[in-house]
């Protein structure tokens, strides 16, 4: 057992965990545990061409929501707007909710939701660096399919390199 895991500690890629429950895209396209962050990108409910970008950050519980250029979440008021709600809820789907809270450092009472133990300040962080990250996912998705390494992630290694 401790072979097998200095081998997996080892490499440069990890295996792609499939999301706890089937996710719908719609609403969250992009949903991350990063940067000490529970983060993504969450549509608008009234306007097909805006997008949020809304966090929670991980042991302070802060808040933040805003458009892809930094404006504020008009109902982002000391208490979390529906997008940080709707991130929360995907995140659970993709990640399980014992993941999630242990990230964030939270503790969820038996038959809670997450957002019920959840109550921490707003504070504005820069929505740059995980809009960023989402267009980046999005640039793969056009990438025709092929076999063949990607000239940008050419420094993985193989998964089965000889040694």
């Amino acid at each position: 057992m401790d072979a097998d895991r200095a081998a997996w500690e080892q490499r440069s890629v990890v295996r792609v965990v499939p999301p706890v429950e089937p996710r719908k895209l719609a609403k969250v396209p992009f949903v991350e545990l990063a940067d000490g962050r529970l983060q993504g990108v969450v549509s608008s409910g009234s306007d097909i061409e805006r997008v949020y970008v809304s966090s929670i950050t991980a042991g302070t519980h802060a808040l933040s929501c805003s458009t892809n250029n930094n404006r504020p979440c008009g109902a982002l008021h000391g208490y979390a707007c529906k997008h940080i709600r709707q991130l929360a809820d995907e995140a659970v789907l993709q990640y399980g909710l014992d993941r999630v809270a242990r990230y964030l450092g939270v503790e969820v009472p038996e038959g809670q939701s997450l957002m019920s133990s959840i109550n921490g300040p707003v504070e504005r962080t820069p929505a740059a660096v995980v809009f960023s990250r989402f267009l980046r996912h999005l640039a793969y998705l056009e990438v025709p399919d092929s076999t063949e390494p990607l000239a940008e992630l050419h420094w993985f290694p193989a998964t089965r390199a000889v040694r």
